[in-house]
């Protein structure tokens, strides 16, 4: 039987690896991303090119609801509810606290924190019907330790923690798992503006000696969707024992 995974910010990174890898153990997977749109094509061609697996591109602004109500109007012509819904789109932001402007912290908190509601919202709604279903926020060790000069960051994924452990407990009568990787440093676009010299202070930090590879936690992201359906409200680190 065909399973069914929407994976959010798919057009690179982290998310382009989790679709890649769930398209080549046979599942259909939506593509989502906002603005990459011409990235996003690239991945459902890849993925049809090899032959991999099956996809359908569903753009749009997940931190609106409107737009994620439409996504998953398209998700219900191919299937009643997900099989696994992974939440990983999500934005930096580095600076002082004192210098974030209104509108700055209103955009990563609609990016990265009330996307993962909207999302998971509509896709509790089919699995509960459903009585089963899994959901996997990709989220950021900052989540749990918090990190100078990305305050805003930093309490968006301890939203999504927080978020995950309550949902986990609210859905495990319905069979439904819910879990959060908290991601350390990965070698992703949002890590490129760093200066080789920065890059590699910040590799000599990490006892493993090196950032991780999107592919690295695509794996996990495998991994995690096949364990025990009794393990969930968890927040698995992916850090290279950084923290």
């Amino acid at each position: 039987m065909k399973k069914y995974i929407l994976v959010t910010g798919a057009s690179r990174g982290i998310g382009k690896s989790i679709a890649l890898k769930f398209a080549s153990e046979g599942y259909h997977v939506f593509l989502n991303c906002r603005k990459s749109r011409d990235l996003l094509c690239n991945v459902k061609n890849t993925i049809k090119q090899k032959g991999i697996g099956s996809c359908t591109l569903v753009p749009g602004d997940i931190g609106d609801p409107d737009d994620v109500r439409k996504i998953f109007q398209t998700i219900h012509e191919y299937t009643d509810s997900l099989d696994i819904l992974v939440n990983n789109a999500g934005i930096s932001h580095v600076g002082l606290l004192l210098d974030m402007t209104d509108e700055e912290w209103d955009h990563i908190l609609k990016t990265n924190l009330s996307s993962v509601f909207y999302c998971m919202r509509e896709a509790l709604k089919d699995m509960t019907c459903a009585k089963s279903g899994r959901i996997i926020n990709i989220s950021s060790m900052w989540g749990t330790v918090g990190a100078s000069c990305e305050a805003a960051y930093s309490a968006t994924k301890a939203g999504i923690h927080g978020l995950t452990k309550a949902a986990a407990k609210e859905y495990a009568p319905s069979g439904i798992q819910i879990n959060a990787i908290a991601c350390g440093v990965i070698d992703t676009e949002m890590n490129h503006n760093l200066s080789v010299e920065e890059r590699s202070a910040l590799a000599e930090e990490i006892p493993f000696g090196r950032f991780a590879t999107p592919d690295e936690v695509a794996d996990l992201v495998w991994k995690l969707s096949d364990t025990p359906s009794y393990m969930t409200g968890q927040i698995i680190g992916i850090d290279g024992g950084y923290i």
